[in-house]
């Protein structure tokens, strides 16, 4: 099937591309801050998205922070566009963020953000007290995966709407359209949001390979979560639903059942493909992406009709 990629400018900042976990190759200004894979035609009222595999890291990041690139990219979902990159050569569209969640996290609200990160008092009506701010995990993190604060400085209010004008806002604008032209072209719509995992504390018996969240049911019909969940159970995993990820922002965001439209996310184990260490693939990583291959492909044989509200 033939599938074509398309990119949106919109970021105007000098990056860099993190192809290795010590080494950022130069590239020219990130002015795509988003890429969507599309197929020739549409077959299967699915979108997929890998919202936190970006790897194009401004330069501002790495004046700003005090953490080096290695530290910075634990909090990617590295890979995980390409563990899904066959979606579009089944019937699917894939979008993925080209800039890195350390830089704009399009998981949660657009103006959750941390007060103790910014040189001048926040508007008013800036959500400063979600549990996401409170964990320093807001739409600009406070800290990265394992808890180290990020930057050495204070920010401005300035440079946090900048972020979320030039990467959040477009993101979503595109995300939705995808929802809605899917929705248009079959009358209801699966959004699958794809991210990944860390290691689980070691005192946790017997840990699942996939988290699937649906926000406990009231963003994607029971009955889609459950065949997801069989089919990876049919590939030999271990699956979870809602613990410890019952969805976030996106999920609930745009999980609308009585609107034709459902959302699920799936984390995936990084231990399943990568080295966290490292941020490098490890030999499973080819055997995962044909699974999760395999995962789509049996998913563009389901008749989806059951997604609509009167089925």
């Amino acid at each position: 099937m033939e599938v074509q990629v398309t990119e949106f400018p919109a970021c105007g900042s000098v990056c860099h591309s993190m192809n290795s976990p010590t080494q950022a190759a130069c590239m020219p200004a990130l002015d795509e801050p988003f890429r969507i894979m599309r197929p020739g035609r549409q077959t299967i009222p699915l979108v997929f998205a890998s919202p936190h595999s970006g790897q194009q890291y401004p330069d501002q990041l790495f004046i700003d922070a005090r953490l080096d690139p290695l530290a910075l990219r634990r909090s990617e979902d590295s890979f995980v566009d390409e563990l899904f990159g066959a979606a579009p050569n089944l019937g699917a569209p894939l979008i993925s963020a080209n800039f890195p969640r350390v830089w704009c996290d399009v998981n949660r609200e657009a103006w959750e953000l941390d007060p103790g990160m910014f040189a001048e008092p926040l508007p008013p009506w800036v959500n400063s007290a979600s549990p996401r701010v409170q964990a320093g995990l807001g739409t600009l993190a406070r800290i990265v995966t394992g808890g180290e604060n990020i930057y050495r400085r204070k920010l401005s209010f300035a440079e946090a709407e900048a972020r979320i004008r030039s990467c959040w806002e477009p993101y979503h604008t595109a995300l939705a359209a995808l929802i809605a032209e899917t929705r248009a072209l079959f009358g209801y719509c699966l959004l699958i949001d794809c991210h990944s995992m860390p290691a689980h504390p070691a005192h946790l018996a017997n840990p699942p390979h996939f988290v699937l969240g649906d926000a406990h049911g009231t963003a994607c019909t029971p009955r889609a979560t459950r065949l997801v969940e069989e089919s990876l159970l049919g590939l030999g995993y271990k699956v979870r639903r809602n613990d410890p990820y019952a969805g976030g922002f996106v999920t609930r965001h745009y999980g609308r059942p009585r609107e034709a439209a459902h959302a699920l996310q799936i984390e995936v184990a990084r231990s399943l493909y990568m080295d966290e260490a490292r941020i490098e693939r490890l030999p499973g990583f080819g055997p995962l992406r044909r699974d999760m291959t395999g995962l789509m492909e049996g998913l563009a044989r389901v008749d989806w009709q059951f997604l609509h509200p009167s089925a």
